[in-house]
C-alpha cells in the first residue's frame, strides 16, 4: 500500500473518534465584584465575570438579589455601606467586594 492510501485509510479510522471528541470552551472570566463611593457618599456595586443569565445574592449593610446580564454582569447604586459579598444561586461562587479608589 503506498502512503497516500495508508493517510487515506488512517483518516478514516481517526475521523469518527476526533468528531466524538468534546468540544473545548473557553475558559471563563474569574468572577470579581467591586464597591466604589459616588460623590453623594453612597456606594456602587458592580460585577463581572459571572454566570450568563443567572441571579447573584449580595449582602453586607444592605442585602439582596440582582440578575447577572448575558455578559455576565452587574450593577448596583445607591447602597449604604462598603463591604459586600456577591454569592451565585448555586452556591459555587463567592467573591468578597474589593474597594476601588480614584
Amino acid at each position: 500500500m503506498n502512503r497516500t492510501r495508508r493517510l487515506a485509510a488512517l483518516a478514516l479510522i481517526l475521523a469518527p473518534a476526533l468528531a466524538a471528541a468534546p468540544a473545548v470552551a473557553a475558559a471563563p472570566a474569574a468572577a470579581k465584584c467591586n464597591v466604589e463611593v459616588d460623590s453623594a457618599g453612597k456606594y456602587h456595586v458592580w460585577g463581572e465575570g459571572f454566570p450568563a443569565d443567572t441571579t447573584v445574592t449580595y449582602s453586607g449593610s444592605t442585602k439582596g438579589s440582582v440578575p447577572i446580564d448575558t455578559t455576565g454582569r452587574f450593577d448596583l447604586g445607591g447602597l449604604s455601606g462598603g463591604k459586600y459579598v456577591v454569592k451565585t444561586a448555586d452556591g459555587k461562587t463567592t467573591v468578597t467586594c474589593t474597594a476601588v479608589h480614584y
